[in-house]
């Protein structure tokens, strides 16, 4: 999940850095997220916004696959910087996720003895579909032993929430501006994977949160090559988006 808030420098995202001892881009710094579960099949719960219908061309996958991404990506997002997008109404936004039961929801949530379907239902509270659009999708190289196949998604910190870092898989959060940390990157302090890097590149062309929202961004799946030339290794796009 791509998070984005406004300042009076300009959006700002929301970037975690990855326990050191995590087998996959330890130290790190990446955008909150994480793997669909068997329980974001769950429905039941109120939506508001585009329907799973809608959102199956742009993500590549048949509408209940749909809804279950969009379940993750909401539930991720909660889980990892406590951080909800839903509320009372299909216009309203819940302004407060924090406290000890909200806590224990997002340790249930966690373990899998809640389905965010539950939690929703439970609380009343609608899903907003609306507060989020898909971004990007990269599946990662061959010769990468992990393989991921991941949708990015954008989406503007609802009034009146704040983002928490420090899950259990991240040690430290930071909200930058999206140029300096691609410039921060780039002079090595910040580790970042390549889709990272160049997710930043894409969002600092904008100059605000309506202008990224509204971007015409094509979301076709982006497969990396490793390409070698004696002890240099880089990642090949078809696009052309090479990255060191």
């Amino acid at each position: 999940m791509i998070l984005l808030r406004d300042t009076a420098g300009g959006p700002e995202v929301y970037l975690l850095r990855r326990l050191g001892s995590m087998s996959f881009a330890p130290g790190a710094y990446v955008f909150p997220g994480g793997k669909v579960d068997e329980r974001d099949a769950e429905g039941g719960h109120g939506w508001a916004g585009p329907s799973p219908d809608e959102l199956a061309p742009p993500l590549g996958v048949p509408a209940a696959a749909a809804a279950a991404l969009i379940r993750a990506a909401v539930r991720e997002t909660f889980e990892e910087c406590g951080v909800l997008l839903a509320g009372p109404s299909p216009d309203s936004v819940v302004t407060s996720v924090t406290g000890p039961d909200w806590a224990a929801d997002a340790d249930a949530l966690s373990s899998g003895s809640l389905s965010l379907a539950e939690l929703l239902i439970r609380r009343q509270l609608v899903l907003r579909a609306d507060l989020l659009r898909p971004w990007s999708r990269w599946i990662t190289p061959e010769a990468e032993p992990r393989r991921y196949d991941t949708r990015f998604f954008v989406a503007t910190m609802p009034a009146g929430q704040q983002a928490a870092g420090g899950t259990g898989e991240s040690d430290r959060a930071a909200w930058l501006r999206p140029a300096a940390a691609l410039e921060a990157a780039e002079a090595g302090e910040l580790a970042m994977l390549p889709p990272t890097r160049i997710t930043l590149g894409e969002l600092a062309a904008h100059p605000d949160i309506p202008a990224v929202m509204a971007a015409n961004q094509p979301i076709t799946p982006r497969r990396p090559v490793v390409v070698l030339d004696g002890d240099r290794a880089w990642l090949s796009l078809p696009d052309g988006s090479d990255d060191d």
